[in-house]
């Protein structure tokens, strides 16, 4: 149903020439993309929680993409593959995920068309939701996959396709009953045993420091190429809060401390991985083979190339 890919290996070296100037420049908001095409994706809105009925084109084998909000992913029909710098994650029918507020690279196939229902829920309908359900804050680590299995049961599966009427209905539903039907999925999930994870996250959210919270955000994300704008989005910043946060948590400014950060994860990839030096720079965020290794030996004294041969 569901299957976690580890070392899984995304792209060739030539391959890579041709995506790092398609991929990296058209990174795109999933959550803005949905809620702005009501007319090509079915839809209901409640405040900023939305959940849709997406059917993916077939068009890009790979997409980049990112959301401000937190998002559900119930599997109708067909695959795709989520890839994060943690690990890859292939997304099949009656599967179900929940994804953190962030980044990915979506790899599509081009067998079957990808539909799935997607609920965006943000880290404050989360707080309110699992505080009036009177939740305990606990901390159990201090970090989580940046997609977070969830078990499909029954109760599970009938609450997905329990809203695909809703779509068609007219009038649309009351807000407050959506409101409910949006709670109700975030209670359906934390009562479940099997999605510990789930639940030590969205408890986690309850109680955590915001400088923590830019800390994790930018730790999870700094491999993508998301501008200041949207970093700034995804941590509740308005962009000069952003910065001013940032120097008082990094000591830094953010382009200096995003582009240390993706040359210390390139180095350890090199050191650590079988990937080729062409993976290593796609993977930690750079856009080209030569700027990357251009950068690599200013910061190191020497070329990528050179690691990778001593460590192999």
């Amino acid at each position: 149903m569901f299957t976690v890919i580890k070392d899984h290996c995304l792209i060739s070296e030539s391959e890579f020439l041709i995506l790092s100037t398609l991929i990296l420049f058209f990174m795109y908001n999933f959550y803005d993309v949905v809620i702005t095409q009501p007319q090509k994706y079915r839809q209901l809105s409640c405040d900023e929680s939305l959940v849709a009925e997406f059917n993916c084109p077939l068009e890009n084998r790979m997409q980049d993409l990112w959301s401000h909000h937190n998002y559900f992913v119930y599997v109708l029909d067909g695959k795709k593959i989520w890839h994060t710098p943690t690990g890859s994650y292939e997304l099949v029918k009656d599967s179900c995920v929940f994804v953190r507020k962030g980044a990915s690279l979506v790899e599509q196939f081009f067998d079957a068309q990808f539909c799935v229902i997607l609920f965006f829920v943000s880290d404050e309908f989360i707080c309110e939701t699992m505080k009036q359900a009177g939740t305990r804050p606990r901390v159990e680590k201090a970090a989580y996959s940046p997609i977070i299995v969830i078990e499909n049961n029954p109760t599970l599966a009938g609450f997905f396709h329990s809203i695909i009427p809703y779509f068609s209905q007219f009038p649309m539903p009351d807000k407050s009953l959506l409101e409910l039907k949006f709670k109700e999925l975030l209670l359906n999930v934390s009562g479940n045993p099997a999605n510990r994870e789930a639940m030590a996250y969205f408890c986690a959210l309850i109680n955590e420091p915001s400088a923590v919270s830019l800390e994790r955000i930018m730790e999870d994300n700094f491999c993508y190429n998301l501008s200041l704008e949207q970093y700034a989005q995804l941590c509740n910043r308005s962009l000069s809060a952003f910065k001013r946060d940032f120097s008082k948590v990094f000591n830094t400014t953010p382009g200096k401390w995003i582009a240390t950060r993706r040359l210390e994860h390139a180095n350890m990839l090199l050191r650590s991985s079988e990937k080729s030096v062409g993976e290593v720079a796609f993977e930690s965020g750079f856009e080209n083979l030569s700027h990357f290794s251009k950068s690599f030996r200013q910061h190191f004294g020497v070329t990528p190339a050179s690691v990778k041969m001593a460590e192999g």
